[in-house]
């Protein structure tokens, strides 16, 4: 219930905020059309989001014929975290990331970049799903799938605002500038605020439903070192979704780090050390086939490209 108090306590903020930028961009009416067109909005994200989030990144599904050991991995996690087999999908891109979605358990997703399975070895590549399956565990996902969908109306309210006029039929191109820098700017500091707590708890579950936390460190590290140099065309076309991934996925320009909706790194590594006591990591169902010790991330690629595919 939690989760559907604090989407609810989200879709009436964002609606609130979508009818705020209406009146300042077109007055009572420009509020009455905002209002409308948020209600419409929130109803159509609460059912499809998920969907739209998927389509938005090009995912494509994956078969338990088109990459048995990956499917069979999932399968054993999603048992272990007391979850029903989610959807998984491939997103063809070079740059290393994973993201989840779904307004519910039965409707999970779990959506993995081409560029992170030729990187990662087995038991990393079983940290990153347990991190998302942890998402769709606590119910983060729809609430963060729907604000994404929100921002991004709310985004592109502001891109519109010169349809708007005041009563003599005249727009005011100082107001309508400041509003398309201050909407999107409102819906990154939802963003900003949902993100961060839910990273670390799906850290932190993540780890219990993988049995290792250092492997999801070492995840951590290896995407923090490898998708600054990939741009995802994608989620840079769609910025609203980046607090999805489980790193974000934006290039390093020069604002990036004011909008960052996600903890650095280092602090999360350094969470999940502690978890592992300093020590190996224990009770792990899958072991690093290359036999690595520590948890900085080696340079280059895995030895074995892609072994998820037939």
């Amino acid at each position: 219930m939690g989760g559907f108090l604090r989407t609810a306590i989200l879709l009436a903020g964002l609606t609130a905020l979508f009818g705020v930028v209406g009146f300042l961009l077109g007055g009572e009416a420009g509020m009455l059309i905002a209002l409308a067109v948020a209600a419409a909005m929130n109803l159509w994200a609460w059912w499809t989001s998920d969907e739209r989030m998927l389509r938005l990144h090009n995912a494509e599904p994956i078969h338990p014929h088109s990459a048995p050991r990956l499917y069979r991995m999932t399968e054993a996690l999603a048992r272990r975290a007391g979850l029903p087999m989610p959807a998984l999908y491939v997103i063809h891109d070079p740059q290393p990331n994973a993201f989840a979605t779904g307004r519910s358990p039965a409707r999970g997703a779990v959506a993995v970049t081409s560029g992170l399975l030729d990187l990662m070895p087995e038991d990393e590549v079983a940290g990153v799903i347990a991190h998302e399956l942890a998402h769709i565990r606590n119910r983060d996902t729809l609430i963060m799938t729907v604000t994404a969908t929100l921002a991004g109306a709310i985004s592109l309210l502001a891109q519109f605002g010169f349809l708007f006029r005041d009563r003599d039929g005249r727009s005011n191109p100082i107001a309508l500038l400041a509003m398309m820098i201050i909407a999107p700017l409102a819906a990154m500091l939802v963003q900003m605020a949902i993100s961060r707590s839910r990273e670390y708890e799906a850290d932190r579950v993540g780890a219990e439903i993988a049995g290792d936390p250092r492997a999801l460190a070492n995840a951590l590290l290896r995407l923090e070192a490898h998708h600054a140099g990939h741009v995802m065309r994608s989620a840079e076309a769609h910025p609203e979704t980046a607090h999805l991934f489980i790193v974000n996925p934006l290039s390093g320009l020069q604002f990036d780090g004011l909008f960052r909706t996600h903890p650095r790194t280092e602090d999360r590594v350094a969470r999940l050390m502690a978890m592992a006591g300093g020590a190996g990591p224990r009770g792990s169902l899958w072991t690093d086939p290359t036999g690595r010790g520590g948890f900085a991330p080696p340079r280059g690629p895995a030895p074995r490209r892609n072994p998820w595919a037939r």
